[in-house]
């Protein structure tokens, strides 16, 4: 605030050099040479800036003459509007009984009225006509002071913003590094490649928020032209002006317009049709240009603008309101490159704070379904179900088992983990299994560069089947049990993996662990079972336990195929060949995509002639598993 003075115009310096870096390589480019390029760019904006000016003075001065032309409609209007308001006080004072005496009350007030007084009253100085002219006394060092600041000062602040744009444009490089050196000196290629990429990005953005508010003001002026409001050319260029100005200034642009429509016009046409044009102008420039241009939104929250445009108004008055914007996106941009200024990103910008396997934890922590239904919805609009359990919800649960594990989750909030998990399973039940088409995905956003970073970025295709192709014991019979692992919400990845080959058209069932330990196995109804998968989210780097069922299982089902999901995909069962060979599955699975695959597999394989399996062997596994081990 101090030093807004000097810190303004270097301010706007950098901010221009942003907009004339494109320009400035452009010219290189033309082998015109750095110094050459700088200054015919710089020209080439303060010519530009120069003739904008010229043609506001002018037409300023061009409307200041016709203004007292204008009074008189104003006046009449004014009068009629104070005459119908007083028509209908009067009329309503006189329908509950007093309507007489209150309305005369009223209206003398307004006809007695006195103008002003032309005769001064005693003790009041003499008119200013008969005073001496203050300049009288004045020297003249005092008289240019005087007349000449106000027309110096803007004078030396350009020239202040020229001189600094020019020695960024010429030191742009050496400006980098040594923003390098400061932020990010320990990944010289990681920060040096992100600085890049800021500045172009940044570059983009103010030339095409340049571009369309030159647009907006083009035909804005256009329109006024053609509806009959004087000066158009003025107020096209203060339209264009006014809408770098975040939310509020397109208002600000329509209200002059607007006025003057209603001081030209006898009637109250002119200014409803100049109003009608700005909304309608604003409208399709917000929601339709904005959107296709850069996207649905600046990267900026939109409480991040509101509270930015405060915060720089306060600071250094119309003009840190005019240069929120831009400051607050160019904080946002180095927050997302820059480890350091990262909580800029995070407190300003309209990213998600939590990726979805965070928010997914979270929302499940406080048992709030809802809100994680609402959240895999928006995944789901550019994924398929598969994909979301395995991206996000496995994922999430292995945070909650985490946590279980270390004993900071207790048996009450662990319950009401579950408990959310399987109001959330149940209400996905109405999606299918299926990758949204190319229409349904462009028709929503992309996902965030954070959110991509946290999610696998290629996944094995979705198994797609005919159900009328597989065997009636497949479709009806429950062949497949699902068997949940002895972790507290391996239940939970049981209920997903039987949800998603249901909808592939393979009947399936859950069953706890506890239906298959050495107690209960010899009830567990196991009439029509041809694959066991049994899902674990984690088994403790000890798989003796897992052995140990695969034994019991052996013996219950001598002739079931038996697959093994260990979800967490470096878990050593999946890397180890000795390991696998002690667990003894048919086979292994690090997603439910891939396990419902492998089903799929199996059950064309049942549908296939007798001696499949005797002459082919049995179906080979991904290759990137490799871990088949009969």
């Amino acid at each position: 605030y101090v030093g807004r003075e000097v810190l303004i115009p270097i301010t706007v310096a950098i901010l221009l050099s942003f907009v004339l870096s494109p320009l400035v390589d452009l010219l290189r480019r033309i082998r015109l040479g750095r110094i050459l390029s700088v200054l015919l760019a710089v020209l080439l904006a303060l010519g530009i800036i120069s003739a904008m000016a010229g043609i506001i003075g002018s037409q300023v001065a061009q409307l200041a003459t016709d203004i007292p032309s204008y009074a008189t409609t104003v006046e009449n209007k004014v009068a009629s509007v104070r005459g119908y308001a007083l028509d209908r006080i009067s009329g309503l004072l006189e329908r509950v009984g007093h309507g007489d005496d209150r309305a005369e009350r009223s209206a003398k007030p307004q006809a007695a009225s006195p103008g002003p007084s032309a005769t001064p009253q005693p003790g009041e100085p003499a008119a200013a006509a008969t005073a001496p002219p203050a300049a009288a006394g004045m020297s003249p060092l005092a008289l240019a002071e005087q007349y000449l600041a106000p027309i110096l000062s803007p004078l030396a602040t350009t020239g202040i913003i020229l001189v600094v744009a020019i020695f960024v444009l010429l030191q742009k490089e050496d400006l980098r590094d040594r923003l390098i050196r400061l932020a990010g000196a320990g990944d010289l290629h990681r920060t040096t490649v992100a600085l890049d990429d800021a500045g172009r990005r940044l570059s983009r953005y103010f030339l095409t928020q340049l571009a369309i508010n030159t647009t907006f003001g083009l035909v804005i002026g256009i329109g006024l032209y053609l509806v009959g409001v004087p000066n158009p050319i003025l107020w096209a260029i203060l339209s264009g002006l006014l809408r770098f100005v975040p939310y509020i200034g397109s208002f600000i642009s329509a209200g002059l317009p607007i006025a003057l429509a209603a001081a030209v016009d006898p009637g109250w046409s002119m200014a409803i049709e100049t109003a009608v044009l700005y909304v309608v102008v604003e409208l399709a420039v917000s929601q339709a240009v904005e959107p296709i241009l850069y996207g649905h939104s600046t990267g900026l929250s939109p409480l991040a603008v509101v509270v930015s445009a405060i915060f720089w108004s306060w600071l250094w008055g119309p003009v840190g309101l005019v240069l929120s914007m831009p400051l607050t996106l160019c904080l946002v941009v180095l927050g997302r490159y820059v480890d350091q200024l990262e909580f800029l990103d995070v407190l300003l910008g309209d990213r998600p704070a939590l990726t979805p396997i965070e928010s997914f934890y979270q929302r499940i922590l406080a048992g709030d379904a809802d809100e994680a239904e609402d959240h895999a919805e928006l995944f789901l609009k550019e994924r398929s179900l598969s994909s979301y359990y395995d991206e996000v919800a496995l994922k999430g649960m292995q945070l909650a088992a985490n946590d279980a594990e270390r004993g900071v989750l207790g048996e009450e909030q662990l319950e009401r983990v579950k408990t959310t998990i399987k109001s959330l399973v149940a209400d996905l039940a109405v999606y299918d299994d299926r990758e949204p088409t190319e229409t349904e995905t462009n028709s929503q956003p992309a996902g965030t560069p954070r959110d991509q970073q946290a999610l696998p970025k290629e996944s094995p295709p979705v198994a797609v089947t005919d159900p009328s192709s597989l065997p009636p014991a497949w479709r009806t019979g429950n062949a497949v049990l699902c068997l949940a692992g002895r972790g507290p919400l391996d239940e939970a990845a049981s209920t997903m993996l039987a949800q998603l080959l249901g909808k592939h058209g393979i009947s399936a069932r859950v069953a706890v662990y506890e239906a298959a330990s050495r107690k209960e196995i010899a009830g567990l109804d196991v009439s029509g079972v041809a694959m066991v998968c049994v899902s674990y989210l984690d088994i403790s780097g000890s798989p003796s336990h897992l052995r140990y069922l695969m034994r019991r299982l052996r013996q219950k089902l001598p002739e079931a195929r038996i697959l093994v999901g260990l979800w967490p995909a470096e878990d050593a069962a999946l890397t180890d060949e000795r390991v696998r060979h002690i667990i003894g599955a048919d086979r292994y699975a690090t997603s439910l995509r891939e396990a419902v695959n492998l089903c799929v597999e199996e059950a064309g394989a049942a549908a296939a002639p007798h001696d499949f399996r005797k002459s082919f062997g049995p179906p080979t596994p991904s290759p990137a598993l490799a871990n088949h081990s009969e």
